[in-house]
């Protein structure tokens, strides 16, 4: 698989990556996983996210990766421990560290990002905002010192307040989620050209929406639904006619468009099953999409600019939605 530069790091990192926030014991099944994760870095895929809050993928990424000889990347975060979490400790902010180290059974990781650092309510890092002030700017220093990390990072869904963050020149890796794929463009227009002149690394995440790009739903778009605007309605069957017109699926068409952009250094993915990551795999593997259909892609697009307000963050196909936190 190809590799491409994250940032200022000098870090190699392969075009497809590996999401840990699926990969857990929460609802699957560990041998499927286990087998999944080893055949994608077999594939060559070397660079590996996850987090605290995301399950128990910490500890389980430190079982499957004991014992692997080959070289990776680790990236992981801040926050979600201990409980209840408080970002103005140091003490928190070390605890959090010690124990995603002695889970992924590891001395160190290349990469600690602040997680969603831009999201109020969820964790209040900063004591200042302008400029940018906290505990845990001195902590990550201190790592750094220390040969815990190698590299700082942010990692969030809300593109302009990591945009501003990036301008700070503190962090040397994004990763932007649900917010850069084929129909959904705001960081392309918001964080990845300030980062991409901060030389940071850029890091996607969820490129196909979290299964809304994964999968065709064709019968469920046509019928509607009360999220569901008459725009991306529209928007969403004239996508599937150009699946038909190229002879293309959907998960290959939306991994390598965000591959398509150079300034990206990596596209996460989740790892199910062996054969999923063996055909994601493929798929980046035949390159950037064609200049006519990515232009094509820019059009379809530009027709639904922003979020319209009733649509959820994550499209709730193949499931019953009753508002916010109510789907089924």
């Amino acid at each position: 698989m190809k590799r491409r530069k994250l940032g200022r790091t000098g870090l190699e990192v392969s075009e497809l990556s590996l999401g840990g926030l699926f990969v857990s014991s929460v609802g699957g099944d560990f041998a499927q996983g286990r087998q999944a994760t080893l055949r994608a870095l077999e594939l060559g895929v070397n660079y590996i996210d996850t987090a605290p809050t995301y399950a128990d993928s910490e500890e389980v990424l430190g079982k499957f990766l004991e014992g692997v000889p080959a070289p990776l990347v680790l990236s992981t975060k801040l926050g979600g421990r201990p409980k209840p979490f408080e970002p103005q400790s140091k003490d928190h902010l070390r605890r959090s560290l010690e124990e995603s180290l002695r889970l992924l059974r590891r001395d160190r990781v290349d990469i600690l990002m602040v997680h969603e650092p831009e999201r109020p309510g969820q964790y209040e890092w900063w004591t200042r905002m302008t400029p940018y002030e906290g505990p845990v700017l001195e902590v990550l220093a201190e790592f750094k010192r220390e040969g815990l990390i190698r590299f700082t990072g942010i990692g969030g869904t809300t593109v302009y307040h990591l945009a501003d963050l990036a301008r700070t020149g503190i962090f040397d890796v994004v990763l932007t989620a649900f917010n850069y794929s084929l129909l959904w463009r705001e960081a392309g227009e918001g964080v990845i050209p300030v980062a991409q002149a901060q030389g940071m690394g850029i890091v996607v995440g969820s490129p196909l929406q979290q299964g809304a790009l994964a999968r065709r739903c064709d019968e469920e778009v046509r019928r509607g639904a009360r999220w569901l605007s008459p725009q991306r309605q529209a928007q969403l069957l004239d996508l599937y006619t150009l699946l038909d017109e190229w002879d293309m699926g959907l998960p290959e068409m939306g991994l390598r468009f965000v591959l398509s952009n150079p300034a990206v250094s990596c596209t996460l993915m989740g790892a199910r099953s062996v054969a999923e990551v063996e055909a994601n795999v493929a798929a980046v593997e035949r390159g950037p999409l064609p200049q006519e259909l990515l232009a094509k892609l820019d059009q379809l697009a530009a027709r639904v600019p922003f979020r319209p307000c009733e649509e959820p963050a994550v499209l709730p196909f193949g499931r019953e939605y009753r508002g916010p936190g109510g789907v089924r």
